[in-house]
């Protein structure tokens, strides 16, 4: 079976594939300020904090080491360090094990190190670590220091135990990481913890702790991947005890439940019924998909405002268009016209021998796929995010010609046939598409499986041209960036970014050379994922249609959840009025914009030359809603210290007065 690496170098038609970026690096200052507790630990789930299941202890013994694993890297490799890293030769003890792997190679020669330090600089009464074979030297004074040639004064003495304990503090870090995870996990779990401390702080505003705590509610569910909380049985339970109830067991003949039809009666909005299927040309959703013209125009749609509409795409280059002008001037066809724009400006067509009237007919077949009746996650922010995309690959034009298609693919076609509910909702419904993807990012594994069935659709196939190499990258980079998008893993994508330009930071490395795939992808992820939030980021006047337009599309689900007699998800319980209304929109975004998007953007903007259009349209728009929530708080406790109070009989105080 081929790797992806394997997969995804020399493409033909589309470069090298190897860039580097060059990091927004400023003076760089190291703190000596750490975390005291370990990133990685989360007991969550378990009584007291404790894991039911004991302890595995790992065998002492000698053994003999024969399999491929202890052989050298290089057979070539014969130094001194090489042999203390991969042969038993450097053992002087029986008890001393041969360590082969990479990450327990590093903690190895660190602990070397502290233990050489300690003799080397003679620390004074230095702590002893578990399994440490070496033991604390003992206290020496100036005086045989001196006689023995070495002079350590009490300043150095200060330095040399102060770096002692930054080496103890590394070790401490290293030593408690949970080897299944990768070291981004680490400031994943560092930020959680940090946004849990700036949360509970949120939350104990005065003003409206009711909701300042679905905020927070909202942001924890939304885009934090919490791990799932189990509730495991101990061994002294007895059986029958955890048999799940009669009306929810799965009885030997069932498949699962079948796909759910979502209404609310709210505006006599009607939540379209999804389901996995392969769609065709007699599908009722694609008999409404007009046929593409023989003569395409310029803009790739048909339209009687032609040459207005090509004014508004000719803006394509720049960060905030109207993404709303645009669909009004192309008939609601603004992810076809917007992608075919793009894939025109940049020669794609030609370089894939991609056919016009075949490109054409895809987008059209894509964009009908999204419902218009969903406020928010329809073809116009598919169309924005493809636009959105565009923009920041031009900023960093290192990504070859197949990254750039595989991109605006998987931005067109990232929230096709969104029914407007979340990922959760369908899990907790048990609808068909949460047992299909096993509950994980359900919608995102629908959207790009869809999106390629759509390509088998008669005239759809517009990666027909590609080699096999090719057309298998493409896929494998569209599926890993799609599935990105799935909000839940926001805090391992930004986590894994930073730590990324830090550790260039660190080595004083200003590039950053994407010279394999697993880096080139989770770039490009996140850019996506830029893209996905990259409304509080535009222009205001944009912004606020967004935001009335995801609202809604809550208050949707709320309203859906009351009539089904679910719990509600945080922020989507509609409110009894305007005023209340604006409070928890303007709350929401205030929050939204400094918790969730504000670290993105400025992460984002160490990696690139230039974020600071971004920046600015975000420190504007938090300003606005934050002004607007105090606007609310204000009038809301002003009207409710007015209201005149009543006497034991219910006579207006005042009137009496």
């Amino acid at each position: 079976m081929t790797s992806s690496e394997d997969a995804y170098p020399s493409l033909d038609a589309a470069g090298s594939g190897i860039g580097c970026l060059h990091l927004n690096i400023p003076t760089l200052v190291v703190s000596n300020n750490h975390i005291s507790n370990s990133f990685d630990g989360d007991d969550r789930g378990y009584a007291d904090g404790v894991s039911p299941v004991s302890s595995l202890y790992l065998s002492n013994m000698g053994q003999r080491r024969e399999s491929f694993l202890y052989r050298s890297d290089s057979e070539f490799d014969l130094s001194t360090k090489s042999i203390s890293r991969h042969s038993s030769l450097a053992s002087d003890s029986i008890h001393e094990d041969v360590i082969v792997t990479p990450f327990a190679q590093i903690l190895q020669t660190l602990r070397t190190v502290r233990s050489n330090f300690i003799y080397i600089t003679k620390v004074a009464n230095p702590k002893m670590r578990r399994g440490s074979s070496c033991a604390p030297q003992p206290t020496t004074s100036n005086n045989n220091l001196k006689h023995s040639g070495l002079i350590i004064d009490d300043e150095n003495q200060k330095m040399a135990r102060d770096t002692l304990d930054e080496l103890d503090w590394c070790l401490d870090q290293l030593e408690t990481m949970h080897t299944h995870r990768s070291v981004g996990d680490m400031a994943s779990n560092k930020f959680r913890k940090m946004l849990g401390k700036e949360l509970t702080a949120f939350e104990a505003d005065d003003s409206n702790p009711v909701g300042n705590s679905r905020v927070s509610d909202f942001i924890f569910q939304n885009y934090l991947n919490k791990e799932q909380e189990l509730d495991l049985p101990s061994p002294k339970e007895q059986d029958g005890v955890n048999k799940l109830p009669v009306s929810t067991a799965m009885s030997s003949d069932s498949v699962g439940p079948s796909s759910s039809e979502i209404s609310s009666n709210h505006s006599n909005r009607h939540i379209q019924t999804i389901s996995h299927r392969v769609l065709s040309k007699t599908d009722s959703l694609s008999n409404t998909i007009p046929e593409c013209p023989e003569d395409i125009p310029v803009s790739g749609v048909e339209t009687t405002h032609q040459q207005e509409l090509m004014q508004y795409l000719g803006e394509v280059d720049n960060w905030g268009i109207d993404v709303f002008k645009i669909s009004e001037l192309s008939n609601n066809r603004p992810l076809t016209c917007i992608t075919y724009t793009i894939m025109k400006k940049r020669n794609l067509l030609n370089t894939f021998q991609i056919n016009p009237q075949t490109l054409v007919t895809y987008l059209m077949h894509l964009e009908a796929h999204y419902h218009q009746d969903v406020p928010y996650h329809n073809n116009m922010h598919a169309a924005d995010v493809v636009q959105s995309a565009h923009v920041l690959l031009n900023a960093q034009p290192i990504f070859n010609d197949l990254e750039v298609l595989a991109t605006l693919f998987a931005c067109a076609a990232h929230d096709v046939d969104h029914p407007g509910v979340s990922n959760q909702f369908l899990v907790t419904t048990e609808n068909r598409l949460a047992w299909l993807y096993n509950d994980e990012s359900v919608l995102e594994n629908h959207h790009i499986s869809l999106a390629f069935q759509l390509l088998k659709d008669e005239g759809c196939n517009i990666f027909d041209n590609l080699a096999p190499k090719q057309w298998k990258s493409v896929r494998k980079m569209a599926i890993d960036m799609v599935l990105s998008t799935d909000m839940s893993k926001h805090m391992g994508l930004l986590a894994e970014l930073k730590t990324m330009v830090e550790t260039k930071k660190v080595a004083a490395a200003y590039e950053l050379k994407l010279d394999n795939y697993a880096e080139r992808i989770q770039v490009l992820q996140n850019l996506v994922h830029c893209a996905d939030l990259g409304n509080p980021a535009k222009p205001l006047q944009f912004y606020k249609q967004w935001t009335d337009r995801i609202t809604e599309e809550f208050f949707n689900q709320g309203d859906e959840e009351k009539r089904r007699d679910i719990s509600l998800s945080p922020m989507c319980e509609r409110p009894e009025n305007k005023a209340l209304r604006d409070e928890s929109v303007a709350k929401t975004q205030v929050g939204f914009i400094t918790y969730i998007v504000h670290p993105l953007w400025e992460t984002w903007g160490d990696l690139v030359s230039d974020a600071s259009t971004q920046l600015l349209h975000l420190e504007d728009n938090r300003d606005y809603y934050d002004k607007m929530y105090q606007d609310c708080v204000k009038k809301r406790l002003t009207e409710t210290s007015t209201v005149p109070a009543l006497t034991p009989s219910g006579e207006d105080v005042a009137e009496n007065e």
